[in-house]
């Protein structure tokens, strides 16, 4: 973060392509708009981008008092679901001779362009504006760290044909995109499809996030990205199934069809809760299954040949995907600590709406258990995958 003397030599430049200044404190479009531009940094000057909350543009204190709960709002937007992909940044309260302020300060993103809402901003000077197509593009070919993660690598060999182009156009885009956004755009699908990194322009082909999501047959490629459902007859894999059932084909499909899967109906039983009161609850709460599933699908490495697992015992549930833990992750600090594998596919689960804020599957899924009378799902994590069991409420 800056030093107070960076910050008032910022503050007293007035606003920059890399400053903003404000006396508001509640408009969150604003600030999601200011976050979006300076994590794309047209500009491409390669540092952080400042948002400065409780300075005017002629750089006049407000009288703000910065109080925790206005830091606590400015901290949440790092998993707002509206920003994607979501950039670094961190939150600071500064005490100056005028007074205070709040800073958020944005580090360029890795992954740009990177939108608000579904719409790309950028910086042009002291302002901020919307992208044309013509920078989206130029935003769109900066991306060469996007490389490093496996869902943005070109799929070679597969071509538009193999996609099932009205996912994309009708079911994906409206909702990444602003509809006025589309009505304006007459750019070729595959231009629409790389600016939101499900084709390489490079290589002239679908990237494997774009074969997972919207392709015909995504095994031909990625062999692994399927879900084995199993239902064991007893406690071990050495009983016999009664129930198997393979999820398969595009990712937006699979999605809809384990969704519709774990919401069936569930076993329930009474549980007395007084003398005279009792509750219903199930074996296993529909939301614990769905977040645990959804967080396998999300994180798991699709280099892998091996399906994530949904293996159901009559003592307890089972969900394992390949790959261990990414990143910044450890088991010291699960499920805290958020880091991604596939940001395009997380970016993507988001959009459909599967994800209502970055980091928080787990913890929901916890929750819900805890309500039901379930013992909190226990994670094994292996260098080859992760585990996560769902033990059956007691009766």
């Amino acid at each position: 973060m800056l030093t107070t003397d960076e910050l008032r030599t910022l503050i007293a430049d007035h606003e920059s392509d890399r400053v903003e200044l404000t006396t508001s404190t509640t408009k969150t479009d604003k600030f999601g708009e200011a976050i979006c531009a300076f994590a794309n940094d047209f500009p491409n000057h390669g540092q952080p981008g400042y948002l400065i909350i409780g300075v005017d543009d002629k750089a006049r204190f407000s009288g703000l008092t910065v109080s925790d709960e206005l830091l606590k709002n400015l901290g949440d937007l790092r998993s707002n679901v509206n920003i994607e992909p979501l950039p670094a940044m961190t939150v600071q309260k500064y005490t100056l001779g005028q007074g205070e302020v709040a800073v958020v300060e944005v580090l360029p993103s890795d992954l740009p362009p990177v939108r608000y809402k579904g719409r790309v901003w950028i910086r042009v000077g002291p302002s901020r504006r919307g992208a044309n197509q013509q920078e989206e593009r130029i935003l769109t070919e900066k991306r060469t760290a996007l490389q490093r993660s496996f869902d943005v690598r070109p799929c070679m060999g597969c071509t538009m044909t193999d996609l099932t182009l009205d996912l994309f156009l009708v079911t994906y885009l409206p909702a990444a995109v602003e509809r006025a956004v589309i009505d304006e755009n007459n750019r070729p699908a595959e231009q629409q499809m790389a600016s939101l990194r499900f084709y390489d322009l490079a290589s002239g082909c679908p990237t494997n996030a774009g074969a997972l999501l919207f392709g015909r047959d995504p095994l031909r490629w990625i062999p692994g990205a399927w879900i084995q459902f199993v239902r064991w007859a007893g406690a071990t894999v050495a009983d016999d199934p009664i129930a198997e059932r393979r999820f398969s084909g595009d990712l937006i499909t699979v999605l809809r069809e384990v969704e519709t899967f774990v919401s069936l109906p569930a076993q329930s039983h009474p549980v007395p809760e007084s003398a005279l009161r009792e509750r219903t609850a199930v074996d296993y709460p529909t939301v614990a299954i769905r977040e645990l599933l959804l967080n396998a699908i999300m994180h798991r490495s699709y280099e892998s040949n091996a399906p994530v697992r949904f293996y159901w015992y009559d003592d307890r549930i089972e969900i394992q995907n390949p790959g261990g833990l990414y990143g910044m992750v450890s088991p010291e600090n699960f499920p805290r600590q958020t880091d991604y594998r596939n940001p395009v596919l997380s970016e993507a689960l988001a959009t459909l709406g599967y994800v209502n804020a970055f980091g928080r599957g787990v913890i929901r899924a916890q929750e819900a258990l805890r309500r039901n009378g379930n013992p909190q799902a226990e994670f094994t994590f292996e260098t080859s995958h992760v585990l996560a069991t769902i033990r059956k409420a007691a009766a």
